[in-house]
């Protein structure tokens, strides 16, 4: 089967490899759509550091089923699924306490291990993730959903009350979509003119600067540590912020009003356990990713035309497609 596979950073290869064995408990997936994160891109200039190399990337990921034995889901060749790309070892403190998108020995699919840029890829079952009603496209959107329904939920978002969402990427319109999913009244601060289209788009009340709004829940999905500070003084008094976006660099804190304000500051790493739930709200119509795919390339278009894709116009969500 093929494989393609990001051998160092800015250099894509294509190989030959041997179909994945299928170990009892795993299933056999036909991989057909990979969506490209902002961390693969941030793997390919080899700014991430996490990611090793030689790596076949991708872990926003859709296919069909086709091999599986006996299982308690149901699962069956030909059934469409999303792929969870969360390993844990279920030992450690983190995964004992519950808590395993903070797993010890955590390993995601396409950064720490291989993932989805090939033909075929064999994963526990217990990370597949079926529909009847999803399309592909849909389906591989569910991980990038899934980082912003975790960070709604660590927020503890209520309805009726009001929350802004800073930066428009594709986190921040997860975590805008859930937070108005809760009931929420939601406010999103965009500085790119194209993307608060976007999100007036999806219904959104949008802005430019936050023009010293304050709200009961901030998220910062920018991942940019000045922003990140500064989001601080856009949180209400009792409030909550929630840092989805992450940086390698020192966030500086206004110390007088995060005690004056007695703010609650919170992290959002991964999700893990949410994709039967966000599948059914994308089944049922309570999130819309009509608008996500902005662009698409086949696989065998990745080693000559992932370098640009950052650049292209308008890019909201990237498509790999397996197939022709």
């Amino acid at each position: 089967m093929k494989q393609v596979i990001l051998e160092c950073p800015g250099k894509f290869g294509e190989r030959d490899a041997p179909m994945p064995a299928v170990p009892p408990g795993y299933a056999l997936i036909r991989m057909e759509r990979i969506g490209v994160c902002g961390s693969d891109f941030h793997a390919y200039a080899g700014r991430h550091p996490v990611y090793t190399y030689p790596r076949v990337i991708g872990h926003e990921l859709a296919g069909v089923v086709a091999d599986v034995g006996p299982n308690s889901k149901g699962i069956q060749p030909g059934n469409q699924c999303a792929i969870e790309p969360y390993i844990t070892c279920g030992n450690c403190r983190a995964c004992n306490l519950g808590l395993r998108n903070c797993c010890e020995h955590i390993r995601l699919l396409g950064i720490h291990v291989d993932g989805g840029m090939q033909e075929y890829l064999a994963v526990p079952i217990e990370l597949v993730h079926t529909s009847a009603k999803l399309s592909l496209d849909q389906l591989a959107l569910v991980e990038t959903l899934g980082i912003g329904a975790h960070a709604v939920n660590r927020g503890g978002v209520k309805a009726g009350e009001d929350v802004l969402v800073i930066g428009a990427g594709p986190i921040g319109i997860a975590v805008a979509q859930f937070a108005s999913a809760a009931g929420a009244q939601v406010h999103v601060v965009e500085r790119l003119e194209w993307r608060r289209s976007f999100m007036e788009k999806l219904g959104f009340s949008v802005s430019e600067p936050a023009l010293g709004r304050l709200a009961d829940v901030v998220f910062d999905a920018t991942g940019n540590a000045q922003v990140m500070g500064e989001s601080l003084h856009h949180v209400a008094t009792g409030g909550r912020l929630v840092f989805v976006g992450l940086t390698r660099d020192p966030v500086i804190i206004d110390d007088g009003t995060f005690h004056r304000r007695e703010v609650t500051l919170l992290a959002s790493r991964n999700s893990f356990g949410l994709f039967p739930t966000i599948i059914r709200k994308v089944e049922s119509g309570q999130i819309d990713t009509t608008h996500w795919i902005s662009h698409r390339l086949f696989l065998s278009e990745v080693p000559s035309q992932f370098a640009e894709l950052p650049a292209r116009p308008n890019l909201i969500k990237a498509l790999v497609e397996v197939g022709p």
